[in-house]
């Protein structure tokens, strides 16, 4: 027999939908910043970030939070009452639990144990709860078996986040970077670098400049112990790694929805390095910003020296993942990053020479 929604259910998914809709009308667009770089500038290079920081669950996930809960939602899967269960290392389970709070609906994060206390604290904030696990590879099935106890839907970005998202248009994030750069100096960026967690930003920037028929290429930048620059490389999907030590990018296996085909190039970051441009960008910026951030910076002044020392012009546009204030017992703590990453002074002055 076929399934059919009560006029109760299809009411609650109309109000549902309208709820997340006239939260986003409520949002402003998200900053591009210029970078001020005058060694670059001179040389006719552009930096840019756009800041993701500013969005009200406070990073780049949100957009894809939004995403997620529209396509569940529009897809039938979550209902009334259903409890929502995501695999993550803090900022998607941050802004998914603010959607959940935004329709009344239980949520649990499943996170490895050495997620930040900003983060939990933020989910907790919102309402959510949080399950622990001892590494990052456990959040997987510890999630399916949440979502199972509890009669709940398993959100599942690390497979749905290069889908959820209209990568047409639609004021997704890439449409958003090349409206803010058309009264710029290089409008059309030259590259566009993100790190990926799951993949869905670097697949829906890709979609987008290939669909629109820009002359842009993707860059991910990804951090050490992780397996995605060595799948980009041969293509096996079976690989593993250690896993990534900059929170919130990079992974120990092939997520289904980081599209290697997308991606012209891969610039693979020592820890050092991202906590030195971490650092460096913060001061520039008179703001603390996250290590993803930094990982993404090191990619950008990397691909700026090689346009310099080739002679090329234009713009390179990133991401202001999130804010470093939740990262203050850590990543900006320097004995923190002593004990658990090493010492930094080396890549902090590599660093000063490649922004000169």
């Amino acid at each position: 027999m076929p399934h059919t929604s009560s006029p109760a259910t299809a009411s609650w998914l109309h109000q549902a939908i309208a709820r997340i809709e006239a939260d986003y009308q409520r949002s402003a667009d998200t900053h591009l910043i210029p970078l001020p770089l005058p060694a670059f500038a001179a040389a006719g290079i552009d930096l840019y970030l756009k800041d993701e920081s500013t969005h009200p669950t406070g990073s780049l996930k949100h957009r894809l939070a939004r995403s997620l809960f529209l396509y569940a939602l529009c897809n039938g899967w979550v209902r009334e009452g259903s409890t929502i269960v995501e695999a993550s290392s803090g900022s998607t389970a941050v802004s998914e639990a603010y959607f959940a709070r935004l329709l009344g609906l239980p949520f649990v994060a499943v996170m490895p144990r050495s997620t930040s206390a900003e983060k939990i604290a933020l989910i907790e904030f919102y309402g959510g709860r949080c399950h622990f696990v001892e590494s990052a590879g456990e959040v997987y099935d510890a999630a399916r078996a949440v979502a199972l106890e509890t009669g709940g839907h398993y959100m599942d970005q690390f497979t749905y986040a290069e889908r959820a998202t209209d990568w047409r248009g639609n004021n997704n994030i890439a449409e958003s970077m090349f409206t803010q750069m058309q009264r710029e100096r290089h409008p059309v960026p030259r590259w566009i670098v993100v790190g990926a967690g799951t993949g869905g930003t670097s697949a829906t920037i890709g979609r987008y400049v290939r669909y629109q028929r820009h002359a842009t290429q993707i860059c991910v930048a990804d951090p050490a112990g992780s397996v995605f620059a060595a799948y980009h490389r041969t293509g096996d999907a079976t690989l593993t790694a250690p896993g990534s030590r900059i929170e919130g990018i990079g992974r120990p296996r092939v997520e289904p929805s980081f599209i290697r085909t997308l991606v012209d190039r891969m610039e693979e970051v020592q820890d050092p390095d991202s906590i030195a441009a971490m650092r460096a960008l913060s001061a520039l910026l008179g703001r603390r910003v996250g290590p993803s951030t930094g990982t993404n910076f090191v990619a950008m002044l990397a691909l700026a020296q090689e346009m310099r020392t080739r002679g090329e012009q234009g713009s390179i546009l990133s991401l202001l993942c999130d804010a470093g204030e939740r990262y203050l017992p850590t990543y900006h703590d320097e004995d923190w990053v002593r004990r658990c990453l090493g010492d930094c002074a080396d890549a902090g002055e590599r660093l000063q020479g490649r922004m000169a």
